[in-house]
């Protein structure tokens, strides 16, 4: 099966928050981001660009424990950033990490770590 898109990880953010979860869930991550990875049409119920950010997407990850939103941006078409990642509490993505996501991204435009 060939790749359509590819991540990168900027910072340290995706990773630190991945390897605290349990094995399970990170199971369930791994899984999301591999659809996403190989499938051409991906559901809006997987990953969907978020309508009041700066080119901003958010991959959502359902789990029996928690609902995690992974924040990221499109490089380019094939290429997805993953900047950070947090346990959704409520129906709203949190403002502040919208911010954050776009405040990594202009960080990561401009070639800053």
């Amino acid at each position: 099966m060939e790749k359509i898109r590819e991540f990168r990880f900027y910072k340290e953010r995706f990773l630190s928050f991945y390897f605290e979860q349990t094995p399970k869930v990170q199971t369930k991550i791994d899984y999301i981001l591999d659809y996403i990875r190989f499938e051409r049409e991906v559901p809006k119920k997987f990953f969907k660009k978020l309508v009041s950010s700066n080119g901003i997407y958010e991959v959502r990850v359902l789990t029996s424990e928690k609902s995690i939103h992974i924040l990221c941006f499109k490089e380019k078409e094939e290429l997805i950033v993953l900047t950070n990642c947090f346990v959704k509490k409520s129906q709203k993505t949190p403002l502040k990490e919208i911010r954050l996501a776009e405040k990594l991204k202009k960080d990561y435009s401009h070639g800053k770590d």
